[in-house]
Formats: C-alpha cells, sequence, structure tokens
C-alpha cells in the first residue's frame, strides 16, 4: 500500500499503520460514542487535538495522567468509535480528529465535549 509524499512521489506505508482500523462514525451507535466520550482521558485528548492542525501531534505528545499502555487504549476506543485516525510516520503515530464526519452523524455532540470546561 503507499499514500502520497510531500514530493508528489508515493511513500510505502508502513505494515503498522495497515493494520489500523478506522471505523466509519456513520456505523457507531449514540451508546458507542457516549461511552468513548464519558472518559475523561479520552476527552482531554480529544480537547487537545481540536486545538491543533491534523497530523500534528503524535499520541506521546498528550500530557495525560496515565501510564503508555493506557494511553494507546484510550487511542484504540476513539479510533474504534470514529472519532480519530491515525497514520504512521517513521517510529511516531500521528492523530487527527474526524470532526467533520462525527458531527454529520451526531451534531453538536463533540461541541459539548470540546466546550465542556467552559460551562
Amino acid at each position: 500500500m503507499t499514500q502520497p509524499t510531500a514530493a508528489g512521489g508515493q511513500a510505502r506505508t508502513p505494515a503498522r499503520t495497515q493494520s489500523l482500523t478506522h471505523r466509519d462514525p456513520a456505523q457507531v451507535s449514540l451508546q458507542d460514542a457516549l461511552d468513548a466520550l464519558g472518559d475523561p482521558v479520552r476527552r482531554c485528548i480529544l480537547r487537545t487535538l481540536a486545538d491543533h492542525p491534523d497530523w500534528t501531534l503524535p499520541c506521546g505528545s498528550f500530557d495525560v495522567p496515565v501510564s503508555a499502555a493506557t494511553r494507546s487504549h484510550h487511542f484504540a476506543v476513539l479510533r474504534a468509535t470514529g472519532l480519530l485516525e491515525q497514520r504512521d510516520t517513521g517510529p511516531r503515530r500521528f492523530n487527527r480528529l474526524r470532526r467533520a464526519e462525527f458531527d454529520r452523524r451526531f451534531p453538536g455532540l463533540l461541541d459539548l465535549i470540546l466546550h465542556e470546561d467552559a460551562h
């Protein structure tokens, strides 16, 4: 599998990226979305992603009070509920909040989460 490079060529997609499963938010139940959004660590990850451009934050850059293994689990839950897309670049895994896709499925729900501290 290949992906475009900045120079316009094709780069081989790393094998571990090929193993990532990204669920379409249209296939996610409201209960699954609420379960994923119910965890404060996952909400912190989402708020951090919302404040940065797509594909600029690797998993290890998030300031969350959990171990690396637990952080990895939280990313997997977010990916499985269609909230997050990930791709590998070298040894790091970068992230993108799938806001538009998730908003189409659950209008307004992500806004509540992203602005929860403002209330």
